[in-house]
Order: C-alpha cells, then structure tokens, then sequence
C-alpha cells in the first residue's frame, strides 16, 4: 500500500507568532515523538528526555506568564500545540496537561513571594509537575478527601493516599489538596510539596489498558512536613482552587482527545486509500467513504467546541460548562473515532502492527480522567437547571 502522509490540520489562529509555536510543536512532535511512540508505548518507557526537550524549548508552560518563563500564549493557542503533541503519543500531550494543571494553583492563587521563588523552575525550569485530588475512597467525590493537613507551629504535616495521580513517583513537585479543617469543601487547603520531600512515596504504577508509558500511581504521604510559605492559597480555599485548575485542565484533555482522534483518522484514511479489495481502493466503497466522512465531522466539531471554551476563557468570561461540554463531547468522539478506525483497518486494525489499537486502548481513559462524562453531565445539567433540589 502506497503512503499517504496526512496533512497538517488547517488550524485557525491569532497570531504569526502562534502559528510559528505551531509549527515548532508540530516539527518536534513528528521528529522526535511520533517514531518512537510505538515502540516506548510497549514497553511502558516515560519519555522524560521529552519532558526536557518541551522545557528547553518554552512548551511547558505557554499559557503561562512570561515573567515566570511561561509562554503568554491564549488558551486557544496552548490548547492546539496540546492536540498536536497528543496526536503524536497521548502519554506527553496528556503528560503536558497535567504538568500544567499542577502549576495553576500556584500561578493563579500564589503570592508573588511564591510564584517569583517557584514558578520559573516549574514552568521552563526543566521540572514536572502532578496533581493530587483523588483517593482511593474519593473519585468523583473530590470532597470527600481523607488527606490530613495539620499545623504544627510553621508548618504543616500531611497525613494520607492519593490514587491515580499522573506522575506519580516521578514528578518534581505535587500541587496536593488535603483536609485541614472539618468535613466538606470548605475544609480543604492546597499545598506545593517538593517531589523529594521525606515520608513522601510511591506505590509501583497502576498496570493500565493504555498509555502504559506514562507512570498513574498512588502517592503516600506518612507525616511529610512543609513549611506554611507552601501553602497556597488560604486556608479552606483549596477546594475552590481544584475546582478552578479542573475547568482549565478539561479544555486540556478535550484536547488531548482531539488529536488521538484526528491521528486515528489520519491512519484511517491512509489504509483505505491504499488498500486495494475486489479491484479497487477500499475507499471508493460508499460505506466505508461516510464512515471516514463521520469520523472527519466529529473530530472538527470537537475541535470548534474546545475552542469556543478556550476564547471563553481567554476573554475572562465564564467557561465551566463549555469546558465540560468540550470534556464530553472531545472524549466521547476520541472512543468513537478510534473504534471506528480500527474497523476500517479490519483484521489489521485489531493488531500492534498498526498505532489504531493503541488509540482505542488510549482514548477510553481520556472519558474518565479530570471527571468522568457522567460527572461532565452533571456539571452541564446544574448549569442548565440549577443544582439537584435533593
């Protein structure tokens, strides 16, 4: 079968500075991401060496100040540099999500005594980040966390287990949400633990589906002291600062979602224009044809969606419920786009030969992670209704 290389996506944006970061991003993802992907992927390698190569090049942190060492760049902006390092290997789009959520508490909610003594390590200093809500006894229900925070003197003690967390066992830092007041949202503070800290571990990562090259694991935290300047936020604000780092890091995943899409249709249409049945290319059978029509749709109306999200954002107006409905309608489309990719490849799609398993196996999780699309629903549903009267 004769390559066909895809083309690059025609993407909408606002500057010529933006669309030369684009450009950059892509040339990096394509050189050095993409012809290892399957190959690491297999293995359960973390591309670390990546990580540092995004560093170097100003990618860690672009919709970040630029004081700091973060790129000033729109969400719009930051959002389709997300989608092509996804297309490439999910494990580093979604691996640069979350690095980037890790640093929204302290970026948004942060002292300038803080931001000024942290953020430029975190952002363009060669660090990575995770962000440590969830428990093994509180997913969907984030306050309900057990994690202790107690205050002794200057500093602050936890106590606790987070689960799932990207990361874990490797970052540099942990954007953590513990409880040091009572019950209920309002009892929650944040708190920037250094990945070194003692009585700070990990267990050995979770054995997934997918993205096996990307470490998720619980994080224990036996009595880890940190000083109070670590805290961030006030007191009992941590709860409302997650909240706000997730409707940002939805938009993340919503793209993340986007770009394994699009790479699955990009493979899609290269087999069925060069795979040869009954005497002619698969793709000139009308089935076949309005399945990659579909496919192609989908993707760019998920793509429009996370962008009316981000301009929401960028423009300081209100954007939960679009990031949510981004989250949802991006993720779903990645399961549907991928499963139908595989189809298209038929037998061949089912194997490691070709990347649309991996990206089937892949896109499942992104209709979990950073709330799952029933939580998504609900988030849409209180918007529309208002809160449920129970």
């Amino acid at each position: 079968m004769p390559d066909r290389a895809p083309q690059p996506v025609d993407r909408q944006l606002p500057t010529d500075e933006a669309r030369d970061l684009i450009s950059l991003v892509r040339d990096i993802a394509q050189r050095e991401i993409a012809p290892k992907a399957a190959e690491e992927e297999g293995a359960g390698h973390f591309p670390r060496e990546v990580f540092g190569l995004l560093s170097e090049s100003g990618l860690l942190g672009l919709p970040y100040d630029s004081e700091y060492g973060g790129g000033d760049q729109p969400y719009e902006v930051y959002l389709q540099a997300l989608e092509e390092l996804a297309a490439a290997r999910l494990t580093v789009g979604l691996g640069v999500s979350v690095h980037s959520l890790a640093c929204h508490a302290l970026a948004n909610y942060g002292t300038k005594e803080q931001q000024v003594e942290h953020l430029p390590a975190m952002l363009g200093g060669g660090l990575l980040g995770a962000y440590c809500l969830s428990e093994p006894s509180s997913g969907s229900d984030a306050a309900s966390l057990r994690t202790k925070a107690v205050r002794d003197g200057d500093d602050w003690v936890i106590t606790g287990t987070k689960a799932w967390i990207t990361h874990g066992g490797i970052a540099d830092f942990y954007t953590v949400l513990a409880r040091s007041g009572g019950e209920g949202p309002r009892g929650i503070t944040a708190f920037l633990v250094p990945g070194d800290a003692e009585g700070l571990s990990a267990a050995p990562p979770e054995k997934k589906m997918g993205m096996k090259g990307s470490p998720t694991a619980q994080v224990h935290f036996d009595g880890v002291r940190v000083s109070d300047d670590r805290r961030i936020g006030d007191e009992g604000q941590g709860f409302a600062i997650a909240l706000s780092a997730l409707d940002s890091g939805r938009l993340g995943i919503a793209a993340c979602a986007i770009g394994v899409a699009q790479a699955a249709l990009d493979e899609a249409v290269a087999y069925a224009t060069g795979r040869q049945q009954f005497g002619r290319p698969i793709s000139d059978f009308q089935g076949l044809r309005f399945m990659l029509a579909d496919m192609a749709t989908q993707i760019e109306a998920g793509r429009a969606l996370y962008l009316a999200a981000a301009r929401l954002r960028d423009a300081g107006r209100p954007f939960s419920k679009q990031a949510a409905m981004a989250k949802l309608l991006c993720t779903d489309t990645a399961m549907k786009v991928t499963t139908d990719a595989v189809q298209v490849l038929g037998g061949y799609g089912y194997t490691a030969d070709f990347p649309v398993e991996r990206y089937m196996r892949e896109a499942k999780v992104l209709q979990i992670v950073e709330g799952t699309n029933q939580i998504q629903r609900m988030v849409i549903a209180r918007h529309l209704a208002g809160p449920d009267s129970r």
